[in-house]
């Protein structure tokens, strides 16, 4: 996939010079290490979710990231006036609909967010993406249990389902908007041993679709970027304290040879 790969390359060199503006309405748990991602790879990072701000501020923004992840519903509300207001601009939306499936609220709320907000591209586990799109998952907490084998299929039927592109994580990454797909084969087990890595990546994923209007190709970068960086910072990790470390300075220092030789972004 040599020709993905040099579009990649091209992108994160593109972040770099142009440090896009992502607006992130993203959870407390995690707004400091998504912050510091967005730095890593170039991009300028602004946090906030006060609906007095968020006409405002999806205004002057690259892309709006919006996580559900600590939900309230005022949060909901900022959310779509924010979105709305990055439709307007023609800016791109990415929703990671958090815990989905988990609550009446999560699912509810992320519903609404895909019904009033023409958003991007929604990045979500799979079972996040199989409950918002109504179909049969069980999940617990934040966390996908299902155990569908070949999820390609689905997650096609996922994105025509809401009626926009899909990037689901697992085992291996599906990226589709139900006609062009992508399988991202990146990735780390101690990615699971750190909070917040899935809302991580959705905000990288913002970073990278600020500068390619290509939304499968660039979340599909977005995604063998992170993992493979995950998977250099496991190298020299001693457990998950100085994995966490170490993967922020990959972000920072990956070079264009560790990104030719070790993304492993394919078709079916």
């Amino acid at each position: 996939m040599k020709q993905f790969v040099d579009g990649l390359v091209l992108d994160m060199l593109e972040i770099r010079r142009r440090r896009p503006l992502v607006f992130s309405m993203t959870n407390f748990v995690v707004m400091n290490e998504t912050a510091n991602a967005l730095l890593a790879v170039g991009a300028s990072p602004v946090m906030s979710d006060a609906i007095e701000e968020a006409v405002e501020m999806a205004g002057i923004s690259s892309a709006l990231v919006l996580n559900i992840g600590t939900l309230y519903p005022r949060s909901v509300d900022s959310m779509v006036e924010a979105g709305r207001a990055a439709n307007r601009k023609g800016i791109p939306v990415v929703l990671d609909p958090v815990g989905a499936g988990a609550t009446r609220l999560r699912t509810d709320s992320a519903r609404r967010i895909l019904s009033e907000v023409d958003v991007t591209i929604l990045r979500a586990n799979q079972g996040e993406a199989m409950a918002v799109a109504g179909l049969e998952s069980r999940v617990r907490g934040v966390d996908s249990v299902d155990d569908i084998g070949e999820f390609t299929d689905i997650a096609i039927r996922i994105a025509e389902g809401i009626g926009c592109p899909v990037a689901v994580t697992g085992r291996t990454d599906v990226i589709t908007d139900g006609s062009q797909t992508w399988l991202c084969d990146n990735g780390h087990p101690l990615l699971q041993a750190v909070t917040g890595t899935g809302c991580t990546v959705t905000a990288l994923v913002g970073a990278f679709l600020a500068v390619n209007p290509d939304v499968t190709r660039a979340a599909a970068g977005a995604l063998g970027l992170f993992g493979m960086c995950g998977e250099l910072a496991a190298q020299g990790a001693r457990g998950p304290g100085s994995f966490e470390i170490a993967l922020r300075d990959f972000l920072w220092s990956v070079e264009e040879e560790q990104v030719r030789a070790g993304v492993k972004v394919r078709r079916p």
